[in-house]
């Protein structure tokens, strides 16, 4: 049987909760519009979410609510701070190396996928490879920094090169 909003109680989660979630959001993107958008993102992350977290066992709604929405926020800022990257580093290339619309396009969704990768790596591990492949250090150099061995520094490659691989599609 396909579940329906009302056989979850989700249509008056939605009417109760939807009005505080849009304010609390504007007051932080100073966008109303924008605000509704990410609040209609947030829903929709609990619908999915609402089978195997009834909405009934939500002890404090408007947390729980803000908690996602908090998420999602930050994903997309992350996810704007680097299109803002990307743009003006291509601003910087001469007028021969400029690319299409849609190149532009593949390319942004492409570097969202593997900041979402990237994301998913433990703060070391990730900072590690990240040091290693952006910035060329050694793995001598990244243990010195870190303040460890560069064994530890050999696993945390190891670790994020295997993640990598295991999610490439």
């Amino acid at each position: 049987m396909q579940k329906t909003a009302d056989d979850t109680g989700f249509t008056s989660f939605y009417l109760d909760h939807q009005p505080w979630l849009i304010g609390w959001l504007a007051r932080r993107m100073n966008s109303r519009i924008d605000a509704a958008d990410l609040a209609q993102d947030t829903f929709v992350s609990v619908w999915t979410t609402t089978p195997s977290h009834p909405l009934e066992r939500i002890v404090e709604p408007r947390a729980y609510l803000a908690t996602i929405a908090r998420r999602i926020l930050i994903n997309l800022r992350r996810r704007q701070s680097l299109e803002k990257a990307y743009v003006e580093a291509l601003a910087h290339l001469p007028e021969a190396f400029a690319i299409s619309p849609e190149e532009r396009t593949v390319l942004l969704q492409t570097l969202q996928q593997i900041d979402d990768l990237l994301a998913r790596l433990p703060g070391r591990v990730r900072e590690a490879f990240l040091l290693s492949q952006l910035e060329g250090l050694t793995y001598a150099d990244i243990a010195a920094r870190f303040g460890s061995s560069e064994r530890t520094i050999k696993r945390y490659m190891a670790q994020a090169m295997i993640h990598c691989l295991e999610h490439i599609d």
